[in-house]
This record gives structure tokens, C-alpha cells and sequence, in this order.
């Protein structure tokens, strides 16, 4: 196999800031409108709902402490794949391509853009398949923006991240100081809510407190176009992952004085229910603007990450040559992106004659991808007892005790998002199985 094409390859196009862009737009999204209540509901009070939420935020930092030690000692555009392939060979640096192609990357994009449909669909309708065609055209022109260059889609999201966390800080800071709010009981020195460590479904919980957290390893792809990457990709996840937890506490407890701990529990609209108390009753409006602003960043976000492990595999394999070939001029991966795109399209309309779109794409994806995530933290392992000690400019700290807990953490999810789940689950652990025969083509066509 390859192990780089003498092909022209990225250019450096991001900065640490644009990097925290990234991980920031990728991560907050629907999901804090949405999963506080099914968290609350598990808990036995604010105490331990709040400390939920930054249990999330310390294991997203262990993880991304493990991908800041990888990715400063192996920059490459290929990110995950990269490692990988390095740590267990090519055929599972290609099951992981493979898997991103077809499930995780192009999945997620189907997901964000059917989210984004259904609130857009709010403000416009357009008929029998609204959210369908919402969520085709925000896949094709995301795609164009990228395909014009990689420094428009770069700024299009430092715009976005900027808005999602200014919009954020307004609404926590004018629920907090702005309303009279409810007393949060929870942090007093008596009661059941005082219960951390019993009581509530914490298991449960944290299924949708780290579902809310994720994304923030696609950090990783963005190492080969990255300034100053040995230092520059440990800012931008810490400092990434630092701010999202801020931000996730900050709303949370905005949550808990404005509708109250039983309130909050039980709302179905949370997002709504809380604009609407702020601002009065243009309340709504806030929160549809705010998911479409937040879905368009995550989905941009993951249309620059994914088509980079497209690029990568296409540089690597001649069977998928047509990929790895970095267009100069606007410094992207051109043909990759569109590949990326028609697959996303098929993923949407094929979720147009799914009644459950959402929840569709939500099985479809998990699995596939927390068993990775799995497998790269492991390959942190293999790592360090290959080279021992290392010397490279970041290493993770208390070493093996963060990527011990972070891999309990990936077993723990693939576990729940193979039991938790529906067909979409099994469908999507077929596609990956479904690159066994393409990676036998692949081995003989190498040759």
C-alpha cells in the first residue's frame, strides 16, 4: 500500500481559531434544545443533573486529550484513518474510511439536514416532503461552499460558532438575571436532591449528555491543513471542549431558573418554553432561527471533516484514485466533497420515506461510530508500548488513567447504541460489514 501519493497534497488553511470553530460548530447543536428534559427525568435533582453535564465535559476532555497526543505526533488529513492504519494496518485504516463514507459522516449529514428541515419547514412549508427538500438543498449547497474553497467554508463557520455561542451567552445570561426564575433548590445542604452518587438512571443519562457532547474528534482531520499543528490541535480541543462545557452549564442552570427542576423534566419544548418566558411570545422564533443556524454549522462542519477521510483513502487506494486529488485552486479536497454529497443525498432520500427520519439516522450512525472512537483510543495504547516513551511535544497526562476511563466510556456507548437502538442500528453495522468484499477488490486491484 501507499503511504502517500507524490500528488500534490492540503495547503495549511487553518488556524487554532478555526479549529475551535470546528469543534465547537460540530458539538453544539440541536441537541441542547432538545435532551436536557430526558436528562433531568433521570435525575434525582439539579445537583446531580448539573454534574451530569460536567461529567460529560470530563470525559470529552480525556478523550480529546488521547486525540491531542495522536494527532500532534501523527498530523495527516486523513486523521483517524491515519492512526488507525498505523496502529493495526490498512485493512482496518479502510474499514474506518469506509465506515465514515458510507455511515457516520454521510449519516450525520442526512441528520443535521433533516433537523434543519423540519424547523425551516416552521417558517416556510413546502409541501408533502418539506423537511426532504430542506434537507437535500442544505446538503448541496454546504457542498458547494466547500467545493468554491476551503477558505469560504472555513470563515462561513467562524461566523456560525460566533453566533450559536454569542446567541447562547444572551439567552443563559438574560434567563439567570433578566426573570424572577424558580429557587434551585438542589445545590442546598439537605434533601434528596443533595443525592450525587444514588438514585436517578445515570447510565441512562449520560447516553444523551455525551451524545450531546460529541463530535469533537473530527479535530483530528484537520491536522495536515493545520498552522503550527503540534501545539495548535491541543488548544483547539481543549479550549474547544472547555468552552462547550461553560456554555452546556451555563444554559443548563438557565434551564433550572427559569422553568424549575419538575418543569424542565417534563417539558417536550424546553427550548421553547424558555424563549417564550425570556422574550415573551416571538419566543419561537428565536429558537427555529437558532437550530438552523446551529444545524448549518454542524453540518458544514462535517462536510469539511468528512471529505477529508474521502480524500485520504482515495490517496491511499487506486481503486478510489478519483478521491485523493487535492484541487489547487480552491485548496479542497474537490472530488471527494462530491462524492460525499451524492452518498448524503441518497442517505436523504432515503430517510424521506421513513416515517422516524431523524431517529432513522440517529440508529443508523451510533453504533458504527462509537466503535471506533473505541478502537482509536486502543490505538493510543499500542502506541505508547511500541515507542515506549515517546518524545513529542504533548503527551496525555496521568497516564493510562484518562484513556482508561474514556475507553469504558466507548465500550459503555457501543454497548447501549447496539441495545437502545432499532433496525436503523443493524442496517448501518451492514454497510460497514458490506466493505469486506470491497476491501478484497482493493488488495488485488493494488497489487
Amino acid at each position: 500500500m501507499r503511504e502517500h501519493s507524490h500528488r500534490v497534497g492540503p495547503g495549511l488553511s487553518f488556524t487554532t481559531l478555526s479549529s475551535m470553530a470546528i469543534v465547537i460548530g460540530i458539538v453544539v447543536g440541536i441537541g441542547i434544545f432538545r435532551l436536557p428534559p430526558i436528562i433531568a427525568a433521570n435525575s434525582t435533582g439539579e445537583l446531580q443533573f448539573i454534574m451530569f453535564w460536567v461529567a460529560g465535559g470530563v470525559i470529552s476532555l480525556m478523550g480529546a486529550l488521547c486525540y491531542a497526543e495522536l494527532s500532534s505526533s501523527m498530523p495527516d488529513a486523513g486523521g483517524e484513518y491515519y492512526f488507525l492504519r498505523k496502529a493495526f494496518g490498512p485493512a482496518t485504516g479502510f474499514f474506518l474510511s469506509w465506515g465514515r463514507m458510507t455511515v457516520i459522516q454521510t449519516g450525520s449529514i442526512a441528520l443535521i439536514a433533516f433537523i434543519l428541515g423540519d424547523y425551516a419547514t416552521l417558517i416556510l412549508d413546502l409541501g408533502t416532503h418539506s423537511a426532504s427538500i430542506y434537507a437535500a438543498l442544505t446538503v448541496v449547497l454546504l457542498t458547494l461552499l466547500n467545493l468554491l474553497g476551503t477558505l469560504h467554508s472555513r470563515w462561513f463557520q467562524n461566523i456560525l460558532a460566533s453566533i450559536i455561542v454569542v446567541t447562547l451567552v444572551i439567552i443563559a445570561f438574560s434567563g439567570l438575571f433578566l426573570t424572577s426564575g424558580e429557587k434551585i433548590t438542589g445545590f442546598t445542604i439537605s434533601g434528596k436532591n443533595m443525592q450525587l452518587f444514588s438514585g436517578g438512571a445515570p447510565g441512562l443519562a449520560m447516553i444523551f449528555v455525551l451524545l450531546t457532547y460529541g463530535g469533537w474528534s473530527e479535530a483530528a482531520y484537520l491536522t495536515g491543513e493545520l498552522h503550527n499543528v503540534k501545539k495548535s490541535i491541543v488548544r483547539a480541543l481543549v479550549s474547544g471542549i472547555a468552552i462547550i462545557t461553560g456554555l452546556y452549564v451555563l444554559v443548563n442552570l438557565t434551564y433550572l431558573h427559569v422553568l424549575g427542576f419538575d418543569t424542565l423534566a417534563e417539558s417536550s419544548t424546553v427550548g421553547y418554553d424558555l424563549t417564550e418566558i425570556i422574550f415573551g411570545p416571538g419566543g419561537s422564533v428565536i429558537v427555529v432561527i437558532i437550530v438552523i443556524v446551529s444545524a448549518l454549522s454542524t453540518a458544514n462542519a462535517t462536510i469539511i471533516t468528512g471529505a477529508r477521510t474521502n480524500y485520504a483513502i482515495g490517496r491511499d487506494f487506486r481503486l478510489f484514485r478519483f478521491m485523493g486529488r487535492w484541487n489547487q485552486l480552491s485548496n479542497s479536497p474537490a472530488n471527494a466533497l462530491i462524492f460525499q454529497g451524492v452518498i448524503a443525498l441518497v442517505l436523504v432520500g432515503a430517510g424521506a420515506w421513513s416515517k422516524e427520519a431523524i431517529s432513522t439516522m440517529v440508529d443508523y450512525t451510533a453504533p458504527v461510530f462509537w466503535f471506533f472512537i473505541m478502537l482509536i483510543t486502543i490505538s493510543l495504547f499500542v502506541f505508547r508500548y511500541r515507542n515506549g516513551k515517546p518524545e513529542v511535544s504533548y503527551r496525555v497526562p496521568f497516564y493510562p488513567l484518562p484513556p482508561l476511563l474514556f475507553l469504558a466510556a466507548c465500550v459503555y456507548m457501543l454497548y447501549s447504541s447496539l441495545v437502545f437502538t432499532g433496525t436503523g442500528a443493524m442496517i448501518g453495522a451492514a454497510v460497514l460489514v458490506a466493505g469486506g468484499p470491497v476491501w478484497f477488490i482493493l488488495r488485488r486491484y493494488q497489487r
